[in-house]
């Protein structure tokens, strides 16, 4: 197949991504084939005049053909909460002459436009994590979303499930780190019509591999990316860790050998996942020279690649319907990123492996970090340092970006929802261990828990986001914590809450401090199960005051978007925490859930005992007004509905 020509390229390559919603701001994130000289914005509210505006619009050339749009939209009136508002954007261009983005495909039936609905108090939500391209098991969560707004729009649902006030989105909305062969050959396909920029690749010495250009061409560059770096003792280690430190036995079987690793790749691997346009004219065949074992892998994973651009359409819809809260976790950039102390010591020392990570959190900050708040990033010395990157890839400006962004404090941010929607970095705030460099760091270090603590003073609720489940499946934990203590945490991802007493300790005591929220959702994903757990923490010492009951806690984890756990050790491993730490075993007198009683939620309409639910789709939470769950559910891709039911009603389904 002949790849289309760089003149047929669409003017909007994906989005628009509805991002952040106040009373009187919008943001919307685009990405574009060339930066419209002009922008103007329609608001068509269901029931008032249509409005138009000259929002203003931040600008991000990447390439040739490739700028990124922030559009910021400030309101003279408040939105109408839950009203229906619909938009239109106009591109203008130096001949004087507008284009609408008037696309049927961003509609849903009945409407001419996409729109939104203002809800500032959170009735309900949509949440969900781990969306990874080449998943066999097919189906996809955001395609679920969409496909949940238009029952909701054209009434199928009831008035008893709301409009979601966001689309949350906790982690590992792009796989950097596992990259299928064909969509590794969409990426270099969509780099060389949009002409990104060749960038030098640092670490390079001693390769044949030294820019862009370079890595495209050589016959590694496709399941055989380890073998690019040269072979030193220092390089040696790296490449155990980045290439081969994913092949975890346990747990997953994933592998890192088409890693992206240059700037370009990330952008390009963003747009192909958000969108369907940037899709079209790709020449997907398999590149020469793969030999016959990943020639039968690169046919397999084709199969899995054109499944996933089926749902890409309903994806691109919901983005721009729904408020999008995003936040990284290690997928988004690396795997294991930031495990242990010795991790980052590697890592951060060699300059192939940070200008990797590096890459990833500039195409983080700009397709992701950017949108969740605006405010933050806006600067213009940021931009502009940010610009000066892309105008030169591997240049100086480039290496300055990386740096300024690896001792960035702000990933985290709050939207002033009611309750407040609370997203937590859990990623570069760590606490690292003391004991060893190869003990798992506590996933938020002392002064970052000590913000958090801050933030949730004075709220009666609050939604809290945090990647990792803070109340994990606890046989799965005490698995992680032996291979920890012998030394093997990245044989199984032995990342949790509880593997750092610091940091444990410090997370318990915010939620018992009587200043803090009464009321806690945690909102998860991460493990590519879901399951719901109601929290209780136990007294310590003296008995807790009656003036200050302990927290009502709700763990409602959803993974994954598109991925699962491999079914029959999921079957074994819940089976087994059943009977080993159910609420009333002794065994949790060993570990740190002795001072809390965790009852899991049974997935209704699941064989007997069984508590983690395996499928990909999305989670759907509905609250009352004082911001506690009402209903928790799985919607999942094979078109089931999956409530977790509490004790009391599960006694009566049994």
């Amino acid at each position: 197949m002949t790849e289309a020509p760089p003149d047929s390229l669409p003017p909007v390559l994906a989005g628009p991504v509805l991002r952040r919603v106040q009373a009187r701001r919008i943001a919307w994130w685009l990405a574009c084939s060339q930066a419209p000289a002009h922008l103007r914005l329609t608001l068509l509210p269901e029931d008032g005049a249509p409005t138009t505006h000259s929002p203003a619009v931040h600008t991000l050339r990447v390439g040739e053909r490739l700028a990124i749009l922030l559009v910021d939209l400030e309101l003279d009136a408040d939105l109408v909460p839950g009203a229906w508002t619909g938009y239109r954007f106009e591109f203008g261009h130096a001949d004087g002459t507008w284009t609408a983005l008037d696309d049927p495909a961003l509609c849903y039936p009945g409407r001419d436009t996409p729109g939104l609905r203002f809800a500032p108090e959170v009735r309900a939500l949509l949440h969900g994590s781990c969306r990874k391209p080449h998943h066999a098991g097919g189906g996809d969560g955001l395609a679920r979303a969409d496909a949940h707004l238009e029952q909701l729009l054209g009434g199928a649902v009831g008035e008893a499930t709301p409009w979601p006030a966001a689309l949350v989105l906790s982690g590992d909305q792009v796989y950097c780190d596992d990259v299928a062969g064909p969509m590794l050959r969409a990426i270099h396909g969509l780099m060389r019509r949009l002409g990104l920029r060749e960038e030098a690749i640092a670490g390079a010495d001693g390769s044949e591999v030294r820019c862009t250009s370079d890595l495209l061409a050589h016959p590694d560059t496709y399941y055989r990316r380890e073998r690019l770096l040269p072979r030193t003792p220092k390089s040696e280690r790296l490449i155990d860790l980045v290439f081969e430190g994913v092949k975890k036995p346990i747990f997953t079987t994933d592998n890192a050998h088409n890693h992206l690793i240059t700037l370009g790749e990330v952008m390009a691997m963003y747009l192909l996942a958000w969108s369907p346009l940037p899709w079209q004219g790709l020449d997907l065949s398999p590149p020469p020279g793969l030999g016959e074992e990943n020639a039968e892998r690169y046919a397999r994973e084709s199969r899995a690649i054109a499944g996933f651009q089926q749902g890409l359409a309903a994806a691109r819809r919901a983005l721009a319907h729904l408020p999008v809260a995003m936040v990284f976790d290690d997928h988004d950039v690396t795997d294991d990123w930031n495990l242990s102390r010795e991790w980052e010591d590697v890592a951060y020392g060699h300059p192939f492996s940070r200008r990797v990570i590096g890459n990833a959190l500039v195409a983080y900050l700009l397709n992701q970090a950017w949108g969740n708040q605006p405010e933050a990033f806006g600067g213009d010395a940021l931009l502009q340092q940010t610009q000066a990157a892309l105008d030169e890839p591997g240049g100086e400006a480039h290496e300055a970006l990386i740096e300024r962004l690896l001792h960035w404090r702000d990933w985290h941010y709050v939207w002033p929802t009611t309750p407040p929607l609370m997203v937590l970095d859990s990623r570069t705030h760590r606490w690292r261990s003391e004991v060893s460099p190869r003990r798992p760091s506590g996933l938020m270090d002392w002064e970052a828990l000590t913000d958090l603590q801050q933030a949730l003073r004075g709220h009666p609720a609050v939604l809290l986001v945090a990647s990792a489940p803070i109340f994990g499946v606890k046989l799965i934990e005490t698995v992680q914590r032996v291979f920890s203590f012998f030394g093997h945490p990245l044989l199984v991802d032995a990342e949790n809450w509880m593997s750092h007493p610091g940091a444990a300790s410090a997370m318990l005591n915010i939620f018992r401090h009587p200043k803090t929220p009464q009321t806690f959702v945690v909102l998860s994903g991460d493990v590519h199960y879901s399951f719901v757990y109601d929290v209780e923490l136990r007294p310590r010492g003296r008995r807790q005051s009656t003036d200050h009951p302990g927290p009502h806690i709700w763990q409602i984890c959803s993974s994954g978007l598109r991925n699962s756990f491999p079914d029959g050790l999921l079957d074994k491993l819940d089976h087994l925490n059943r009977w080993l730490f159910s609420p009333r075993s002794p065994l949790n007198r060993f570990t740190r859930r002795r001072h809390m009683k965790v009852t899991p939620r049974k997935p209704q309409g699941t064989p007997h005992g069984r508590r983690l639910l395996n499928g990909s789709g999305i989670g759907l939470v509905c609250f009352d007004e004082h911001g506690a769950p009402v209903r928790i559910r799985q919607l999942l891709c094979d078109g089931r509905d999956v409530d977790f039911v509490p004790r009391e009603a599960e006694a009566r389904e049994d």
